[in-house]
């Protein structure tokens, strides 16, 4: 009887970073219509989540990759109860479970129940060895594990129903920007990205800039001026929009460039279409404030020479995570290979 090898997951897994490239009709259509059942996956947005698959599954790093991975135990069964906040978000979770040569119990998200399985039937077509790997379920049961992600509040709920078996919980975490003052138009630019892809949804979005005591706005207003169209998006629009008027009614101190509103703020999380920022004296300070906040924090982007446990980012880089990039910098892979 054929085994499934972690060579022919490689293969399995190129392969479907070829299709990802270059899709066929079926799944362009898929594209073109997600929006319809999720206003915020537009075919733009969904194409950047595509992108940012296909770079995760490079060549070289699936080889790096899967030198990290053992397969010494018996197949668990391991549930996973994924996010739809971004498209395919789940997606590396899933590809964690089965390079450990475990069993995906895969409870969808009710906001990226389609592309997800479309994109898993794909690699099922490609590697028939993994179909008895994948399963959906609408309620979890018969589970040797759990990664579970969603917010603060269905935490305490993951944390009573899966507490007595090994897991992993994931709760809210935000992305922030350290400003030097020193950076170039590009890098701004590249910022932009990594505050409004997916429409600043995701964990990895930055919600947060800290400015040098003294910083000029305008300096990075200009820079991203060119995502101004961000705000024809009707539900975007529909946050911008009630964002401003509590602040004006409210008389909040805040800058507003049409599209995104800044406020001062010590909080992290800030509300879509709003960016929250805090002044700080020098490098040493922001940074033992960043170090209290590492639970908090998915990932820094900055030129600073930060040293924190957070992963620290180029500008622009937030959105392309690695396969060894794990969500709240704990490692999936080793949590599974230990089971």
């Amino acid at each position: 009887m054929p085994i499934l090898n972690s060579e022919k997951l490689i293969i399995a897994l190129k392969k479907l970073s070829d299709f990802i490239a270059e899709p066929d009709q079926d799944f362009k259509n898929l594209i073109s219509s997600a929006a319809n059942g999720n206003a915020w996956f537009t075919a733009e947005e969904v194409k950047k989540a595509l992108k940012a698959l296909q770079h995760m599954l490079g060549p070289e790093d699936l080889e790096t990759w899967f030198k990290s991975i053992r397969v010494s135990h018996a197949p668990k069964n391991v549930g996973l109860i994924l996010a739809g906040n971004i498209p395919l978000v789940g997606f590396h979770d899933v590809i964690s479970v089965l390079a450990t040569g475990n069993i995906a119990l895969i409870k969808l998200s009710s906001s990226d129940d389609k592309l997800l399985p479309a994109l898993l039937a794909k690699l099922v077509e490609i590697e028939p060895l993994l179909t008895e790997k994948i399963i959906y379920t609408e309620r979890l049961k018969d589970f040797d594990a759990v990664i579970a992600t969603g917010s603060n509040n269905t935490s305490r709920y993951f944390e009573f129903y899966f507490g007595k078996v090994p897991n992993i919980i994931r709760k809210n975490r935000n992305s922030v920007a350290v400003i030097t003052g020193n950076e170039s138009k590009a890098e701004l630019a590249l910022l932009g990205h990594d505050i409004f892809d997916y429409f600043g949804l995701g964990c990895r979005n930055v919600s947060k800039l800290y400015l040098p005591e003294g910083y000029d706005i305008k300096n990075f207003f200009e820079p991203i001026e060119h995502f101004k169209d961000i705000i024809n998006h009707f539900k975007y629009n529909n946050n911008y929009d009630y964002n401003k008027s509590i602040y004006l009614v409210n008389l909040k101190p805040h800058f507003d460039n049409g599209f995104i509103l800044l406020t001062e703020e010590k909080s992290l999380a800030s509300p879509l279409a709003v960016l929250y920022f805090e002044y700080y004296k020098d490098i040493a300070a922001v940074q033992e404030l960043l170090k209290a906040e590492q639970e908090n924090i998915q990932c820094v982007v900055s030129t600073a020479p930060l040293q924190l446990d957070s992963p620290v980012l180029g500008f622009g880089q937030s959105q392309s995570p690695r396969l060894w990039d794990y969500a709240d910098n704990v490692n999936t892979v080793d949590f599974l290979n230990a089971l």
